[in-house]
C-alpha cells in the first residue's frame, strides 16, 4: 500500500514539476472552445501505464506546452508536437515532452500540443475538433513570433500515429473554415515531420480505432474522403518528412507511403524512411534495429532544408 501511495505521489510531482518548468498557453481565451459542448463531469483524466509512459485523456480545455530552446542555440524554427494514441488517448510523454527535449538540443522551441480528442459528449462535430485545434495552435505559435524568438516562416507541424493523422490534417486543411478566428493570420505549417502515421481513412490500409474514434461507425463516403489527407494533397501543401517501419502491425506502411506519392504527384519535396523493423509507437528512445536512426535522419533532413544549422 505505501509502494502504491509513493508511486502515485512521484506520479504527480513529476506532472507537476513539468508544467512548473515549461510555460502552459490555453488555445481559446477565456474558454471559449469552438464546437464545445459543456459537461461539468467530463474533465481530464491522466495515468501513468506498466509501460511507462504518461497519457492523457478527456482533453476539455486544449493548450500548448512550451519548450524553448536555450538562448545560444536557438534558431529560430519552431515545431508543433502533436502527441498519438488513436485520438483516444495523447501519449503525451513518450510522444511528447521527450520530442521536445530533443528538438531543443537542435535548437527549436517546440509546443506540445495536447489537443481535444473527438467526442459526441463534448463537441457538436468530434471531427473536425481536433483540426480547430491545430489551426489555433499554429496561430497562437506565429502570433507570439517574437515572443518565443521564433521565425514564423519556419513554423512546421510534428504528429505521430493519430497525432500523424492530425498533423497531415493541418498540412491539406490549413485554409478550411473549422471555427470562427481571425484569418489573417497563416496557418499552413512550413513542414510537417509525419511519424508512423495515420494518413488515410480508406478501409483497406487505415487503423480502424483512429477512423471510428474520429468519424464514428457509419462515416459517409464524402467524409472518409475528407479526411484521407493523401486525396487532399495540392500543390500548396507543405514538404514532409515521413517515417515508418515496414513491420508495424498498428498502422500499414501504405499510409506514408500513399500520402509521399501524393506529394511526389504535386512536385512536393518530400523524404520518406521505412525501416526493416521498429513496429508501432517506437518514438525516440529505447530504439532497436535501424530505425534507431530515425532521429539522425531527421536531423540531417533539416539541416538539408535550412530549418537548424
Amino acid at each position: 500500500m505505501r509502494t502504491h501511495i509513493f508511486l502515485i505521489l512521484m506520479f504527480f510531482m513529476v506532472n507537476i514539476s513539468i508544467r512548473a518548468q515549461y510555460e502552459t498557453v490555453k488555445l481559446y481565451p477565456k474558454d471559449i472552445i469552438p464546437g464545445s459542448i459543456l459537461k461539468p463531469s467530463y474533465s481530464e483524466k491522466s495515468e501513468k501505464g506498466p509501460d511507462g509512459i504518461t497519457r492523457v485523456y478527456r482533453v476539455t480545455s486544449p493548450e500548448l506546452i512550451v519548450f524553448r530552446a536555450k538562448k545560444e542555440k536557438a534558431n529560430g524554427t519552431a515545431v508543433i508536437i502533436c502527441p498519438g494514441g488513436g485520438y483516444h488517448i495523447l501519449a503525451i510523454d513518450h510522444e511528447g515532452y521527450r520530442v521536445a527535449e530533443w528538438l531543443n538540443t537542435l535548437g527549436i522551441t517546440a509546443f506540445v500540443l495536447k489537443y481535444r480528442l473527438p467526442d459526441d459528449e463534448i463537441m457538436t462535430d468530434k471531427s473536425t475538433g481536433p483540426l480547430q485545434d491545430a489551426q489555433a495552435a499554429i496561430r497562437i505559435v506565429r502570433q507570439n513570433a517574437k515572443k518565443y524568438n521564433i521565425n514564423p516562416d519556419k513554423t512546421g507541424i510534428m504528429g505521430f500515429s493519430a497525432g500523424g493523422h492530425l498533423a497531415s490534417t493541418l498540412s491539406t486543411h490549413f485554409n478550411d473554415t473549422v471555427y470562427s478566428c481571425d484569418k489573417t493570420i497563416n496557418t499552413r505549417p512550413d513542414f510537417s515531420i509525419l511519424v508512423y502515421p495515420v494518413i488515410s481513412m480508406d478501409k483497406s490500409i487505415t487503423h480502424m480505432g483512429t477512423r471510428i474514434n474520429l468519424l464514428g461507425n457509419k462515416p459517409s463516403h464524402e467524409t472518409i474522403k475528407y479526411f484521407s489527407n493523401e486525396k487532399a494533397v495540392t500543390d500548396n501543401t507543405p514538404p514532409a518528412f515521413i517515417v515508418h517501419a515496414a513491420d508495424d502491425k498498428a498502422v500499414p506502411v501504405e499510409n506514408s507511403i500513399s500520402y509521399f506519392l501524393a506529394l511526389k504527384k504535386h512536385n512536393i519535396s518530400a523524404e520518406l524512411h521505412i525501416y526493416e523493423k521498429g513496429g508501432h509507437g517506437f518514438g525516440i528512445k529505447n530504439l532497436k534495429g535501424t530505425v534507431k536512426y530515425w532521429t539522425n535522419d531527421c536531423e540531417h533532413w533539416m539541416k538539408a532544408n535550412n530549418l537548424i544549422k
